[in-house]
């Protein structure tokens, strides 16, 4: 990649291609163009499955860092590369770097030390890996053009056959804190990435998982690190707030790794497997190896009181009866967004202190006064209109609606 085509014709390209559109072939030779932009990882050397995941972007999403130890200690290598927060939506590294001192910035050489002896790895786009990808993708985000399947699915995998894995699961987000809000947008991009993988010799297995409400109860860098870590280490039943869509959701992900990986006979043994590592204190252990060798803070993991946080905090509360019926989940990443813990143009830096904590889910009972949103606010907060936003995005209904199931479809 030579780097002489200026922002503006890139954002005029990216402009083009989300209003028009692309063709399956077009779609191949925009990914493997992506990919051919830059070096190639190669994983053979080390002993083992390689088999990683990757999610669509969601709010309050921190699947991946339960899941790439989780994976681990089943037995497989994950590879993992990730990407910071896009539009309303949060990112891994950016998770990731509440940590200090976490290095996302590893060597070739340092990335595959680890992954060989650890089994997984959470690095970043070097400047080597799809060069081109990594400068389309920050345009995209101040370009209004990242809800565009065919750039969606370029960028993915042009990430991912770079990094050397074998196999991908694919957590395809739909709803109201998707980029996908219908199931039809999120069938498309599911069916398009199965189909450009197998194109491009990497199996794919994609999985279309509920976005309507935050995942877990944590939005929110520093914040949803903690979440994780409580799942990691089984305390997520002791907490206040609920965790248990975000561990069935990591479960289900790791048994589809699994079984696409050759290490579970099928999707039951998968689950039964990642469980255990899970209830044994396998998954924490290497969470905890991955994090040290990784440049990380290991006080920090082992007392999360010491990650970096906000002292300051507003509690949103319920002003009638009834049950939770909806959110706009997109609304509430956004909040997140405007109180410095998102990016409005790509030189921002991330507040990783702030966030909001969920005490209700979908279907759930309240009355007046209960508390629905704690937010841990900067310094500068305009509670009037945050209290606006939550009352448009949190809707309460007198009826209970059917709770949507968390797992939609497999393809």
């Amino acid at each position: 990649m030579l780097g002489d085509i200026a922002d503006y014709q890139a954002s005029a390209f990216l402009m083009a291609i989300f209003f028009r559109g692309l063709s399956l072939d077009e779609t191949v030779a925009l990914t493997r163009a992506m990919l051919e932009s830059g070096e190639r990882y190669d994983l053979s050397a080390i002993p083992g499955t390689k088999v990683d995941k990757h999610s669509t972007g969601g709010v309050g999403d921190k699947v991946s860092l339960i899941l790439a130890p989780l994976a681990a200690a089943c037995g497989l290598k994950v590879p993992m590369m990730s990407g910071r927060g896009l539009g309303h939506s949060g990112g891994t590294l950016d998770k990731l770097e509440s940590i200090t001192g976490f290095d996302i910035h590893l060597s070739r050489n340092r990335f595959q030390e680890v992954l060989s002896r650890i089994g997984c790895a959470m690095i970043g786009q070097s400047d080597q890996i799809a060069p081109a990808d990594k400068k389309l993708y920050a345009l995209r985000d101040v370009t209004a053009t990242v809800e565009c399947i065919p750039l969606i699915v370029a960028s993915i995998l042009s990430k991912k056959l770079a990094e050397g894995t074998q196999a991908l699961v694919l957590d395809v987000k739909v709803g109201s804190g998707a980029f996908m809000k219908s199931p039809n947008q999120a069938r498309k991009l599911a069916k398009t990435l199965v189909k450009v993988g197998k194109k491009l010799g990497l199996p794919c297995r994609a999985v279309l998982t509920q976005m309507g409400q935050p995942l877990g109860y944590a939005v929110g860098n520093a914040l949803e690190v903690v979440e994780a870590i409580e799942v990691l280490r089984g305390n997520e039943k002791n907490h206040e707030f609920s965790s248990s869509d975000l561990k069935e959701l990591t479960v289900q992900l790791c048994a589809h790794m699994l079984e696409l990986g050759a290490l579970a006979k099928n999707l039951t043994e998968g689950r039964k497997l990642a469980h255990k590592k899970l209830s044994d204190g396998s998954a924490w252990r290497v969470f905890q190896e991955m994090v040290e060798a990784q440049g990380g803070m290991r006080e920090q993991i082992l007392d999360p009181r010491k990650l970096p946080h906000t002292s300051r905090t507003l509690v949103w509360k319920a002003q009638k009866r009834g049950y939770i019926a909806s959110m706009d989940t997109e609304a509430l990443g956004r909040i997140l967004v405007e109180m410095g813990g998102g990016r409005k143009k790509m030189t921002d830096s991330v507040d990783p202190r702030v966030g909001l904590a969920f005490h209700k889910k979908l279907g759930a009972a309240v009355r007046p006064g209960d508390p629905l949103v704690t937010v841990y606010a900067p310094e500068k907060t305009d509670w009037p209109a945050l209290e606006s936003v939550f009352r448009h995005a949190i809707q309460i209904q007198g009826s209970r609606k059917p709770v949507p199931k968390l797992i939609l479809e497999v393809y």
